[in-house]
């Protein structure tokens, strides 16, 4: 009889077994520290055939990014359910933002830590989905301001500086989050909504904080300590 012959895996998934293997040794150790060899142990193959497969540390790195950039945006839009209220449209996102990042902290540390640090061309890649969710938050909280000011024609420029900054905020809370035990992702969501839904929410009603009249420019202004503040 000759030698029972196994199913080979397909490589497609033995793929995926190395990119899962490197987020989270990427994530967990560090680009720098990351090693070829320890990746190719704990995806149970050899070095030579990661290499056959994803060309480089580089092109790994790359591959692990763009992987876990295009789940968190599909988590993020999933999760934005239309037809809902602005504020349950945006809860909602938000819980599936936290949601993905608490389920996945290797590959949100790919991406917030280790992307950012490592060279412009890793950055550029978070960039881009980065962009890509700004812009989908951008839509959704222009939209509901529009409707409520019953303004079709409210320019985008409006709303993209908070979208931005609702961003910005998400990604910060979700390192805490993910480094502060039993801390939900639902706490987290509502921890936001609470910070910055009620400055949208008056928004959304016209009342807007304005700065004060009598505040000098900032051309004008001196600077320095130069007098104490009554």
């Amino acid at each position: 009889m000759g030698a029972v012959k196994t199913k080979r895996m397909p490589r497609a998934v033995r793929e995926q077994q190395m990119l899962d293997a490197a987020v989270r040794t990427f994530g967990q150790r560090g680009y720098m520290a990351a090693s070829m060899d320890e990746i190719a142990e704990l995806a149970g193959v050899s070095k030579p055939l990661v290499y056959l497969y994803l060309n480089s540390k580089e092109d790994l790195f790359t591959a692990c990014i763009r992987r876990e950039a295009t789940a968190l945006v599909e988590a993020v839009r999933a999760g934005a359910r239309p037809g809902l209220p602005a504020d349950r449209q945006l809860w909602s996102g938000l819980t599936a933002f936290f949601t993905h990042t608490a389920r996945h902290p290797d590959g949100w540390a790919v991406l917030h830590l280790q992307a950012r640090t490592h060279g412009e061309v890793f950055a550029a890649e978070v960039a881009v989905m980065r962009a890509e969710i700004v812009a989908f938050v951008t839509q959704l909280i222009l939209v509901a301001a529009r409707d409520a000011h019953r303004d079709p024609d409210l320019p985008e420029r409006e709303v993209a500086g908070l979208a931005e900054a609702l961003v910005g905020a998400a990604e910060s809370l979700a390192d805490w989050a993910n480094a502060t035990p039993g801390v939900t992702a639902r706490q987290a969501a509502a921890t936001l909504m609470n910070f910055a839904w009620a400055g949208l929410g008056d928004l959304m009603a016209g009342r807007r904080w304005t700065p004060p009249d009598d505040e000098p420019a900032p051309e004008t202004a001196q600077s320095g300590l130069t007098s104490p503040v009554r």
